[in-house]
């Protein structure tokens, strides 16, 4: 299967019934785990790497891999840049073939953000890629990135932003944030329904770890198309590795990286059955 565009997977699916799940990876393991699930639930996929993450999983190696893997899925699959910070790193994931790249520019003031948003936009428009931006801010810490307080998205500002970008895709902040919740998040669903009226940007989901099934049917209800998923894989991941520690004292490299494919195929489909109840790619 030939890799998509993010936009052509929105496409498909033009209503409100049905978001696209974007699952973060840091190793071959993990990819084949999502690429696994997608094809067992036959339902289209995002694999996507943040920048945060880098450290651990160099994007020059383990970008290879993720397009590897998706070219061998019997499915959909876009290849994405989740949180990309620099233009180096975008550049190097175009280069590379990522269909679509995130430039995260929430820290700097709106129009610095739409400055720099329309610079990765001309970049990666030029090479056939789409592109991600993020407007307010998502709370928590992406990867090796500070934590930061939320920054519930303006309707204003993010009507501004995406007239003036043209950006194929909008994260927008609603209440939730990265990583683990320690307390339940209180969504601003009243806010993304304003939005998602507002424009015609598909808009996406941060911070999907952790709500409830509710939750994420509500924010598809209105509007958000797009769904991220890290945390939930990493940490499912890290549970199999332990249970198969518990088993067998004794077991070897390969009984570990048969855990982390299940671990990420087992949590990939338990969202995806939720994003996606019905239709199939």
């Amino acid at each position: 299967m030939p890799l998509v565009k993010m936009t052509e997977l929105f496409a498909a699916h033009d209503d409100t019934s049905f978001a696209v799940g974007a699952f973060n990876v840091s190793n071959m393991e993990m990819a084949w785990g999502a690429i696994q699930a997608a094809e067992e639930l036959q339902t289209p996929l995002i694999l996507q790497i943040a920048e945060g993450r880098l450290r651990y999983s160099p994007l020059d190696l383990l970008g290879p891999v993720m397009l590897a893997a998706a070219k061998r899925c019997k499915v959909p699959v876009a290849v994405h840049l989740d949180h990309g910070g620099t233009l180096e790193t975008i550049k190097l994931a175009l280069s590379l073939g990522f269909t679509s790249v995130m430039f995260d520019g929430s820290k700097y003031p709106l129009e610095e953000n739409i400055r720099r948003t329309k610079e990765v936009v001309e970049l990666a428009h030029a090479q056939g890629a789409a592109v991600e931006a993020e407007i307010g801010r998502v709370g928590g810490a992406e990867g090796d990135y500070k934590s930061v307080d939320v920054l519930v998205t303006s309707v204003d500002e993010a009507k501004k932003f995406a007239e003036e970008t043209g950006v194929d895709a909008l994260a927008v902040a609603i209440g939730t944030a990265h990583g683990n919740y320690t307390v339940q998040p209180k969504l601003r669903i009243d806010r993304l329904k304003e939005i998602f009226d507002a424009i015609k940007t598909p808009l996406v989901l941060h911070g999907g770890t952790g709500l409830t099934e509710d939750d994420f049917k509500n924010c598809i209800a209105n509007g958000i198309k797009k769904i991220n998923i890290a945390t939930a894989s990493y940490d499912n991941s890290a549970r199999k590795i332990r249970e198969v520690c518990a088993a067998n004292p004794n077991a070897k490299f390969f009984d570990f990286s048969d855990a982390i494919v299940c671990g990420t195929c087992e949590n990939v489909k338990r969202h995806m059955k939720i994003f996606n109840p019905e239709r199939q790619a």
